[in-house]
């Protein structure tokens, strides 16, 4: 079951990154090192001087990253937290290099 969880996941994310080109390009401002990946599948800010356009885009992402996580669960009678922590380490392992991922002890380049 947590093979199935994970495939629909990765391709869900994958999908669900390639529909989003705004103002603000997200894989841009994670190569500026303004974004990354956090543990708990979602969207971090990592830069304290990101601009609002930034944190609008992270919070759009992450809500409809949440809403996903939540079908996810729920077709699969798992918790969202642990399709949040699943994600979060598929998200981790497919970061580039060169871009930010949350560790236990904060923010690091990959």
């Amino acid at each position: 079951m947590k093979d199935k969880i994970l495939k629909v996941l990765f391709i869900g994310l994958l999908a669900f990154n390639a529909a989003y080109v705004f103002a603000v390009d997200l894989q841009q401002v994670k190569n500026d090192g303004v974004i990354g990946e956090q543990l708990n599948g979602y969207l971090g800010v990592v830069r304290a001087d990101a601009d609002a356009d930034v944190r609008d885009l992270v919070a759009d992402i992450n809500a409809k990253r949440k809403a996903k996580y939540q079908s996810i669960a729920s077709a699969n009678s798992t918790s969202l937290e642990t399709v949040e922590l699943l994600a979060g380490k598929k998200a981790v392992e497919k970061t580039r290099a060169g871009n930010y991922i949350q560790t236990a002890t904060g923010w690091k380049k990959k």
